[in-house]
């Protein structure tokens, strides 16, 4: 077990097992705590799960806990004792003590079948006692049936099971006489009535051969139909304060079980409910059903919740990301963040342009301003990181006296120090990314900077390189292309010498070699 999973499934049952997988498959981290005390246990097979008809429940479960594991899920055996509301998510405790942390809870408890008081039913359950039609009426077809009248509805329930064998008694076992529409259908349906309590069960062998009455008269059976009161097992929900409601059916009351809405959602906000201990009458294709339906609903939550997240974060890294506290813990973080080459885009545009004086906006490590001032440049190369300059002076410095009293380096935000306007025959701006409307601006003062018959050289990321696996901040707002920054350019002053996108080859983190663009503006300022 970990500290903390995106979803603690309680149950692992059909409902619990669905949800999960679904879950997993998500890639959702789940941990499914299960008692291993299903309600289905003392029976032989499930019936009316397609694909699955007749296969034992203890066999259906091994399959769906392989296929949760199978996809990363973790079962652990145990009973989940109370869970409390923790922030967003919750704390879950565990019947050994050992706590976990949740984003979500599912919880697929199920429900306790509590039986009527007649000695020998409970060993005989799910066996030859029995309660639901649909799932053990084939199996007793054409058998001889009794249903042990315990409420107004066994009455409806004996001419149901009629449907699956001619042979059904009504065992009044002390409940309400037929009225006389009733009795008339009885015994159009040829079900007879058998008046007085019963007393216990007939058993030969290991078979139920019949019923005794109070009177001492025996009634022959082969299986016996009683009506359960429906538990829900609520106990980690009531811990958060969702308690079970009565549920009814034509007035009366059947048992419990804790409402939800939609997919399974509570009332408690994180915590959804599927299967038995939600809907009493489910059957394990519908809870399993519910489970999945709960599963997707939890992960669009966790999706909704991650993406308020993601987009808290990503308004705070554009917020901060490109100022000097920032710049400043990225330098600091590695010995050196750049390559100490010269950007091949500036080597390609400029290696033909007399030398003068340039202006290098974010210089960084110092490897575009060395190679100009290599060239015969008189350069003014400014960073909003100090840690920046501090290397790139050193750089210049063990490159010789020839190149570092060429350059000046200067610590500024030029979107509060722009630089002199008309100032410089060539200005440089690799890789500068910025929000729209600031890039826009540091962009209008950069060409003030030109001086008449200089040059502006502007090289960015294309903003198909978002379409890319190469690792790039994504902020499409901060991306650009030439023609964009060309389009603010005023025809009359400025010559665009090129204004496009231009490939090169770049690797992957997994080490494959892929195309990327650079968007590249070259223009010169009209004399």
């Amino acid at each position: 077990m970990n500290e903390a999973y995106d979803v603690v499934v309680v149950g692992g049952g059909s409902a619990g097992l669905s949800g999960a997988l679904a879950l997993a498959r998500a890639r959702r981290s789940v941990l499914v705590v299960d008692a291993g005390d299903p309600r289905n246990a003392p029976a032989g097979h499930v019936h009316n799960y397609l694909g699955r008809e007749g296969t034992p429940p203890a066999e259906l479960v091994a399959a769906g806990r392989d296929e949760v594991t199978r996809y990363g899920g973790e079962i652990v055996t145990g009973r989940v004792e109370s869970a409390a509301k923790l922030g967003d998510g919750f704390t879950v405790t565990l019947d050994d003590g050992r706590e976990v942390r949740a984003r979500r809870l599912l919880v697929t408890t199920g429900l306790t079948d509590e039986l009527p008081d007649v000695p020998g039913l409970a060993e005989r359950w799910g066996r030859d006692v029995l309660h639901c039609p649909y799932c053990h009426g084939w199996e007793a077809r054409d058998r001889r049936i009794g249903v042990l009248a315990t409420g107004p509805l066994a009455i409806a329930q004996a001419n149901l099971w009629r449907q699956w064998s001619p042979q059904v008694l009504l065992l009044q076992h002390g409940a309400p006489a037929p009225d006389a529409e009733q009795a008339e259908r009885l015994a159009a349906r040829g079900i007879a009535v058998v008046d007085g309590p019963v007393a216990g069960l007939e058993v030969t062998g290991d078979a139920l051969t019949g019923v005794r009455l109070a009177s001492g008269e025996t009634v022959a059976l082969d299986a016996l139909v009683v009506t359960t009161r429906l538990t829900a097992r609520g106990g980690v929900l009531e811990s958060l304060g969702l308690k079970p409601e009565e549920v009814q059916i034509e007035g009366h009351v059947i048992g419990e079980a804790v409402p939800t809405g939609p997919a399974g959602a509570t009332a408690v906000p994180g915590v959804w409910a599927a299967g038995n201990v939600t809907d009493p009458f489910a059957q394990v294709i519908t809870a399993a059903a519910a489970g999945l339906a709960a599963g997707a609903a939890i992960n669009a939550d966790l999706v909704a919740a991650d993406t308020r997240a993601a987009v808290d974060d990503h308004r705070h890294q554009a917020r901060i990301m490109f100022e000097a506290d920032a710049w400043e813990e990225r330098y600091r973080a590695r010995p050196a963040v750049w390559s100490g080459n010269p950007n091949p885009r500036l080597v390609a545009e400029a290696a033909d342009l007399p030398p003068g004086r340039a202006l290098d906006i974010g210089c960084g490590e110092g490897a575009d301003a060395i190679w100009l001032a290599g060239r015969g440049w008189q350069v003014t190369a400014a960073d909003i990181s100090a840690t920046a300059l501090e290397r790139a002076a050193a750089h210049a410095a063990a490159a010789g006296p020839q190149i570092a009293d060429r350059i000046t380096w200067t610590h500024a935000d030029l979107r509060e120090q722009p630089p002199a306007a008309a100032s410089y025959d060539l200005v440089t701006a690799q890789y500068m990314h910025l929000p729209s409307e600031p890039r826009r601006e540091l962009f209008a003062r950069l060409a003030d900077a030109v001086a008449p018959g200089g040059t502006l050289l502007i090289v960015g990321h294309h903003p198909s390189d978002l379409w890319t696996p190469v690792r790039r901040m994504h902020f499409p707002d901060m991306m650009y292309t030439a023609e964009e920054v060309a389009a603010s350019l005023d025809p009359a002053a400025w010559e665009i010498l090129a204004a496009d996108s231009r490939p090169r080859t770049a690797t992957t983190p997994e080490g494959r070699d892929v195309t990327i663009h650079d968007a590249v503006l070259f223009a010169r300022r009209r004399s």
